[in-house]
């Protein structure tokens, strides 16, 4: 695999202020993503950076001003990954996260982190000084062949685990299973396997838009030719059913397994040694402002790839 193009870029500004309905700022410590997800809907970032270069291949350095008065932003919500994943491998080299984390730290600030990465485990112990800090693994799948297909991060297992050490370290964690490929994501196993490790289990559909729409439906007619019936009536004729029929079959398998099973939920207000809470997001026009904000909705991880998010 080819190395990315590496830069450096200064903005004026880390903390950018958020539209997503989970947090009051959002922070990207790079601009890309050398995961090279194929279904990442990121890539619309390229019409904002002028980059040439496919997305994936590329990756910008973030340097900014030192961040005055971090004590202001206390009480309040900071995700840090929504159009890039802030434990990249490049993270090792750059400390770009960990130089953001020792900047905020002891602000007070709510902090959220979604990762495909266990690099994070070499800021376990700074990430816990932050009052209600959550991290978020996306993991849609327990087939590392079918991971490797899709993704260039490290492996499910290795997610798996890191995902558990934050957890007995009394961090909170959610397990984002996302996207949901119809009939290859098996959920009920990554639920089976994740709920004795996390907090939350947030489930989302595998949304197809832009150029990769074509590159994924070209893939499951080449590997699932089974398949390609029912991701042309999901995909192209824009039939809900799958979603509704999944939906039903979940809620019940929850049921059946002692787990809540909800459209919106707050994490931050149950016992932390709660089952999980397993929570739907199939409906994306549903979701509104945070429940710690005092709406309706799940005020977890977001900002997969895979949905629409802050640069």
């Amino acid at each position: 695999m080819e190395k990315p193009v590496i830069n450096t870029t200064e903005v004026r500004s880390i903390l950018s202020k958020s539209n997503l309905p989970v947090c009051d700022y959002s922070v990207n410590p790079y601009t890309g993503c050398t995961h090279r997800c194929r279904y990442c809907y990121a890539s619309f970032m390229k019409r904002f950076t002028g980059h040439k270069e496919p997305w994936g291949t590329f990756l910008d350095v973030k340097i900014w001003p030192e961040i005055k008065n971090p004590g202001k932003y206390a009480g309040k919500e900071l995700f840090i990954g929504s159009v890039t994943d802030p434990y990249l491998p490049e993270e090792e080299t750059y400390g770009r996260t960990r130089e953001l984390l020792l900047q905020l730290k002891g602000s007070g600030v709510k902090l959220s982190i979604a990762t495909k990465s266990d690099f994070i485990l070499r800021d376990l112990e700074l990430i816990k000084t932050f009052p209600d800090a959550r991290v978020s693994w996306s993991i849609n799948t327990l087939d590392e062949n079918f991971k490797n297909d899709m993704d260039k991060a490290v492996s499910i297992e290795r997610r798996l685990a890191a995902m558990e050490a934050f957890y007995r370290a009394g961090v909170r964690t959610t397990c984002f299973i996302s996207p949901i490929f119809p009939e290859i994501t098996d959920v009920k196993a990554i639920i089976e396997r994740t709920k004795g490790q996390c907090n939350l289990i947030w489930l989302e559909n595998l949304n197809l838009r832009g150029n990769y729409k074509t590159e994924i439906l070209n893939y499951i007619k080449e590997k699932y030719p089974e398949l390609m019936s029912l991701y042309r009536d999901i995909y192209i004729k824009g039939n809900r059913s799958y979603w509704e029929m999944l939906d039903a079959e979940l809620k019940a398998f929850t049921e059946k397994n002692g787990l809540e099973y909800k459209t919106n939920d707050d994490s931050m207000k149950r016992p932390f040694e709660a089952p999980p809470v397993v929570v739907n997001y199939f409906y994306h026009e549903k979701i509104k402002k945070s429940a710690r904000k005092g709406g309706k909705s799940h005020a977890g991880i977001t900002g997969s790839r895979n949905s629409k998010a802050d640069t």
